[in-house]
């Protein structure tokens, strides 16, 4: 008489598989379609914009030119530091929140 180890193997692992490659494909299909988004974010009340990709890239930065003070250009760059970093976090946060979703209970945190 054949025995299943530890009851696995037959009809439940094949479904357990299928389950697995299913979520895997949802998941993938949701990290391209966050890949795809783009973040925007402005510092100093829209002096400088900018815009990155969900794959982490700056696509646009934006700074107008009442930024721009020769007097006074640590400003400047605080203001594009603020403004790439929080374009990053909204699109950090959008990833996380929506892989989250999607992954089994107690691994939302992995990505």
């Amino acid at each position: 008489m054949a025995r299943q180890f530890g009851g696995f193997g037959g009809p439940n692992m094949q479904q357990l598989m299928r389950q697995a490659q299913k979520m895997q494909e949802q998941m993938q299909k949701a990290q391209d379609e966050l890949d795809e988004k783009v973040y925007e974010a402005s510092a100093g009340g829209g002096m400088v914009t900018c815009k990155v990709s969900g794959k982490r890239e700056v696509l646009e930065l934006t700074i107008k030119p009442e930024a721009v003070d020769p007097d006074d250009v640590e400003m400047l760059q605080d203001l594009v530091l603020a403004a790439v970093n929080e374009a990053l976090r909204e699109g950090e946060k959008t990833r996380e929140e929506t892989m989250g979703k999607l992954a089994p209970a107690g691994m939302g945190g992995m990505f």
